[in-house]
């Protein structure tokens, strides 16, 4: 028999309320914790958290995010003995300043990655990147921002190997409002380096509970077109949050 534990996602945000309301000057900060505990025929533990710090100025729109996601599972050795082991363990962190152009929704920003990928494809990579963002269509239930930036990046595979050279970055937010209770929004990343492209994907779904609780339901995808044959090019990771706002 098999027992699974499920600890929600909770999000708690300072400031606004979770989501996507229009920004005002100061900050507005937000941290997440999941856990998953299984018992039985499978044991097993895995953690994902995550810090997100925005700041908004007359000038500036300014974003910090550390985020992280460790696994560790029972398993048999051939001896019959029974060890836990590490099979995931990732963390990364960005830092993002735009400085707000004259015409509304137009930004120049300057952007700072790193991730720390103990099993995947690249164990470390890291990008630094400028370039210009804008929202290319509004309406009162929809919207859409993009960005594009030429970049820097240096990374290793999990050969060993080291890589670096120019990459060019492009990005979409899509935000669709359904009902006065419920959210979708799709985020989209392909970054184009020299022997490789990534891309990151999120859709997400929102529905209000009530005044100050959500229900977040997720999908996101990792992929890169250019792996050792001990890897596979996609990740995916399924979720449902439980969103909490004050």
């Amino acid at each position: 028999m098999k027992a699974i534990f499920l600890i929600p996602t909770l999000t708690l945000v300072h400031g606004l309320a979770a989501a996507d309301t229009a920004s005002v000057h100061g900050w507005n900060n937000s941290a997440e914790l999941g856990a998953i505990s299984t018992s039985g025929n499978t044991v097993g533990t895995s953690v994902t958290g995550k810090l997100d710090a925005r700041q908004e100025l007359p000038d500036w729109s300014n974003e910090y995010v550390l985020a992280g996601y460790f696994k560790d599972e029972q398993v048999t050795q051939s001896d019959g003995e029974k060890v836990r082991e590490r099979s995931a363990q990732r963390y990364s962190f960005s830092a993002k300043a735009a400085y707000k152009l004259l015409q509304d929704h137009d930004k120049l920003f300057a952007l700072a990655t790193h991730v720390n990928d103990k099993f995947g494809a690249y164990t470390r990579y890291s990008t630094v990147g400028v370039g210009y963002g804008t929202e290319t269509y509004k309406t009162p239930d929809h919207s859409l921002d993009v960005e594009i930036d030429p970049g820097y990046f240096n990374g290793t595979r999990s050969t060993g190997e080291t890589e670096s050279g120019m990459t060019v970055r492009g990005a979409a937010n899509l935000k669709w409002k359904l009902s006065d209770s419920a959210l979708f929004t799709q985020n989209l990343s392909v970054e184009r380096g020299t022997s490789n492209i990534h891309s990151l994907a999120e859709t997400a779904l929102r529905t209000k509970i009530n005044s100050t609780m959500q229900m977040k339901a997720a999908f996101s995808v990792r992929n890169d077109t250019n792996v050792p044959e001990d890897k596979k090019n996609t990740d995916t990771q399924t979720s449902v949050t439980l969103v909490y706002s004050f």
